[in-house]
């Protein structure tokens, strides 16, 4: 057997390396094929988490980066295609709802090359945003759904996607988070930036509908800015982000520690200590989870709600007030955690049973 899987985006990279060594495991003799399509692509967005996460060096790079929605897309298709036809894998594995998802998800359907998504069936419900076009599009044309959690399952079914393509296997990203625990606390992250466990808050912003608009994002920098004054910020800052703030001149107060992207074990270091972690991401909603840290998504909606069902996370509509609103209100009734079923480290194993004996 052969099996094909791509990595393109930093998100990607935790749910990948699980899964190849979760295979090599339970089945030697299976070839496995490695392609990063470069969609991520700095030291800082990529190559640090390859070393740190112990994914092998990529049988292939497309280095595809940059451009539109549209022209990424594109451009990946038409460079994987022949990746594709070259290897011939009996199953390609798709990941989470980037750019590089779809569109090799894409290129395998027309060639008749079975897909397993993970991560699949979740949905926030906003067409407005790119990952949900991604998932839809994904879901539509995988062969094996592969869910991190019962909601997945029912999306997909009231879909009408048949039962016997679905599979609720757990959260993979979890089984990375889990293995690398023991370097996460060796870390020194938190001592060289002179922080004390539960002393600061860690926030992130990248989505385009919080840091594209000038007037949004310097609504969410003004809470952040206020907030500050009561505990420091550490914020790493997306490329995307600092050149928004920059172009905008938006001021970022003396309490607010920017740094640049950082390495895997030294964000989660920060983010297991934190008090409070303040997102716009997917994946930071289901780690806060794990590790019982409260979180604030500053979105309108989520495509995880179980991290609100039944872990730490909260919702917070995009906005200065808002967020100060909810970040007043943690502080007197604070989340308690609980986590989902079959988030256990446990995932990957699954994945690889289902695929091998498919």
């Amino acid at each position: 057997m052969k099996i094909l899987s791509v990595v393109g985006a930093r998100p990607n990279f935790m749910k990948i390396a699980p899964i190849i060594r979760a295979i090599s495991a339970a089945d030697s003799d299976v070839e496995q094929v490695l392609v990063h399509t470069g969609q991520h692509f700095d030291e800082k967005m990529s190559d640090v988490f390859f070393r740190e996460l112990e994914l092998p060096k990529p049988d292939e790079h497309l280095g595809i980066s940059g451009g539109s929605h549209a022209t990424q897309t594109a451009n990946i298709m038409i460079e994987f295609e022949p990746v594709l036809l070259r290897h011939k894998p009996d199953w390609l594995v798709v990941v989470g709802d980037v750019n590089s998802t779809v569109a090799c998800a894409l290129v395998a359907s027309k060639l008749g090359v079975p897909i397993a998504h993970v991560e699949a069936g979740l949905r926030s419900r906003d067409r407005g945003m790119p990952e949900e076009i991604n998932r839809l599009v994904t879901d539509a044309i995988a062969d094996l759904l592969l869910t991190p959690s019962p909601d997945g399952d029912e999306n997909l079914i009231a879909e009408g996607v048949p039962q016997e393509k679905i599979r609720c296997v757990g959260n993979v990203m979890i089984d990375s988070l889990i293995r690398a625990l023991p370097k996460i606390e060796q870390s020194n992250a938190l001592s060289t930036m002179e922080l004390e466990p539960g002393g600061y808050v860690l926030a992130t912003l990248h989505r385009p509908s919080n840091v594209d608009e000038p007037n949004m994002l310097a609504e969410l920098i003004g809470a952040l800015n206020k907030i500050s004054e009561t505990l420091p910020i550490v914020f790493p800052v997306h490329p995307r982000t600092r050149a928004r703030l920059k172009d905008n001149n938006i001021q970022v107060a003396p309490g607010i520690m920017m740094v640049d992207p950082l390495g895997y074990f030294d964000f989660m270091s920060l983010m297991k200590s934190a008090k409070v972690v303040m997102t716009d991401s997917g994946g930071v909603q289901e780690e806060t989870t794990y590790l019982g840290v409260t979180c604030l998504t500053v979105r309108p909606n989520t495509e995880r709600p179980i991290t609100i069902d039944e872990g730490t996370n909260r919702l917070v509509q995009p906005g200065k007030e808002s967020l100060l609103a909810a970040w007043a209100e943690i502080q007197a009734n604070p989340p308690k955690p609980r986590c989902p079923e079959l988030w256990d480290g446990k995932a990957a194993e699954r994945i690889a049973q289902v695929l091998l004996n498919r």
